[in-house]
C-alpha cells in the first residue's frame, strides 16, 4: 500500500516539461532537477515516454537496463533521468553535449539554465566538435539536402529526394532553423519525433518541435554555441559530488577506461578537500546509466 501510494505521489509530481528550465545555484553549484519515477501505459514505448517528459530515447534507455524500449509492460516502473549536471565548461549560450545527446541554454544575464534533448549525427555524418554562433534564424525553412545526402538516401535508403524541401509536414527541419557557423549544420526542428535522444540526422541537430520554438524565441544571431562530447560528467550540490556517466558516442578507450573520468572529477575538485569513493565512481562510470549519483563530500 505505501509503495502504491508512494508511487501516485511521484507520477503526480512528474508533470510533462518542454524545455526544463532551472534556476542556477547562486553558489556556482552544478546539479539541478530532480530523478522521477512514472509507470508505462498502454502502447507507450520510450519515444512517447520520453517527449512526455522531455528526455531523450537514448537517455532512457541507459537509465531502464532490460525494459523494452519498444513496448515495456503496462505499468512498469521507469526511471525518468530528470537530476542533470551541468556541463564544466562556460555558462553561456548554447552547450550541446553529443555524449548524452542533450543541449543546455543559458539566457543571457538571467540566472538560470534550459535544457532538452536533441537528435545528433548518425555514424559516419556526427556532428562536428567546436566552439561557433548562431548565424541566422529562420521560420518555415525550406530543406535543402546536400548531393551527399541525396546519394546516401538513393543507395542506402532506395530513395531520390528532391533538390528541395518546401515548408511543410514533409519538411525534415519541422518550422524553425538556426543556421550555425559549421557549414550546413543547423539546429532545427522535426517531423520524425523517434529521432529525438538518438544518432538519427547527417549532422545537424534536431529538436522536438516545442523545444525548438521555445529556443528560438530567446536566442538571438550571435549567440555562442559550444559542441562537446563528454560522457561523464562532475559537479557539486550543497557541498555533495555527484558523477553522470554516459555510453560513449564510440568506445575508444575500451570499457575498462576510467582516466576520462577520474580526469572530470579532478577537474571539479581541485583546491577542495574532498572525501572521493573510487569504488562508487568506478561503478557508475562503468554502468554508464546516465544518473547523477553521489560520489564524494567536502572534508
Amino acid at each position: 500500500m505505501k509503495k502504491r501510494i508512494l508511487l501516485s505521489v511521484l507520477m503526480i509530481l512528474s508533470v510533462n516539461a518542454y524545455a526544463a528550465t532551472f534556476a542556477l545555484p547562486s553558489n556556482g553549484d552544478a546539479v539541478v532537477g530532480k530523478t522521477q519515477w512514472t509507470q508505462s501505459r498502454a502502447g507507450d514505448n520510450f519515444s512517447k515516454l520520453g517527449r512526455r517528459y522531455d528526455v531523450g530515447y537514448f537517455e532512457l534507455v541507459e537509465a531502464n537496463p532490460g525494459i523494452d524500449p519498444s513496448l515495456p509492460k503496462t505499468n512498469t516502473l521507469v526511471v525518468i533521468p530528470s537530476k542533470f549536471i551541468i556541463p564544466n565548461v562556460p555558462r553561456k549560450g548554447v552547450v550541446l553535449n553529443l555524449a548524452e545527446l542533450r543541449v543546455y541554454y543559458f539566457p543571457s544575464g538571467e540566472n538560470k539554465v534550459m535544457t532538452f534533448p536533441v537528435g545528433v549525427g548518425r555514424e559516419g555524418w556526427d556532428t562536428p566538435l567546436g566552439v561557433t554562433t548562431i548565424t541566422a534564424k529562420v521560420v518555415n525553412p525550406t530543406w535543402i539536402p546536400t548531393e551527399n545526402i541525396r546519394k546516401w538516401h538513393l543507395e542506402t535508403l532506395g530513395n531520390t529526394l528532391p533538390a528541395k524541401v518546401l515548408p511543410g509536414p514533409d519538411n525534415p527541419m519541422g518550422g524553425y532553423a538556426l543556421h550555425l557557423g559549421f557549414p550546413t549544420i543547423r539546429m532545427h526542428g522535426t517531423n520524425d519525433p523517434t529521432g529525438i535522444g538518438r544518432r538519427s540526422s547527417s549532422g545537424c541537430i534536431r529538436i522536438w518541435p516545442e523545444d525548438v520554438e521555445e529556443l528560438f524565441s530567446h536566442v538571438k544571431v550571435g549567440t555562442p554555441v559550444r559542441v562537446m562530447n563528454d560522457p561523464n560528467k562532475a559537479g557539486w550540490l550543497n557541498n555533495r559530488l555527484y558523477l553522470e556517466s554516459h555510453v560513449p558516442l564510440e568506445e575508444k578507450g575500451g570499457y575498462n577506461d576510467l582516466a576520462p573520468m577520474r580526469y572530470d572529477i579532478h577537474a571539479v575538485t581541485a583546491g577542495r578537500s574532498v572525501n572521493i569513493d573510487w569504488n562508487a565512481a568506478e561503478r557508475i562510470a562503468r554502468q554508464q546509466n546516465g544518473i547523477a549519483q553521489v560520489v564524494g563530500t567536502v572534508h
